[in-house]
């Protein structure tokens, strides 16, 4: 899938065929699932939805799987964490665009996510353009 990137350098949410990128971002915390939703939006991408772990992520993945092209994952979440919804992931659809959230110091962690098919990470706390490079690496 190939997207637009602005004079900036940076990507935009729109693919060449002119449909928006649609994201679903699953962070246990409402302030990074909101500014991850504002960084992305500022960008034409389309947040499709939204969840607060793993197990939700699973459930809103199955219901809009032709819509969503990106996922980020946080690593730690109650529930079902991060490694183990990728997993999850990677078997309902091993093509699967996702992006790891993190803290520091989780750099193992990190490690494992790529191993298991993560496509990069991004660090807390969110820089915009750090975000935005790390999405442009994956669709560039």
């Amino acid at each position: 899938m190939k997207i637009f990137f602005n004079d900036d350098g940076l990507p935009t949410g729109l693919m060449k065929s002119g449909q928006h990128v649609g994201v679903l971002c699953v962070d246990d915390s409402k302030f990074i699932l909101k500014q991850l939703s504002q960084i992305f939006v500022s960008r034409e991408f389309a947040v499709i939805d939204t969840a607060e772990n793993g197990a939700e992520a699973l459930v809103k993945y199955k219901e809009n799987q032709d819509k969503i092209h990106l996922i980020t994952l946080d690593i730690t979440m109650p529930e079902m964490d991060g490694l183990t919804a990728l997993k999850k992931l990677k078997e309902l659809n091993p093509d699967v665009n996702v992006i790891m959230v993190t803290a520091l110091g989780t750099a193992d962690t990190v490690k494992e996510a790529i191993k298991l098919g993560a496509k990069g990470y991004i660090v807390k706390p969110l820089d915009r353009g750090k975000v935005l490079e790390r999405i442009g690496k994956i669709f560039g």
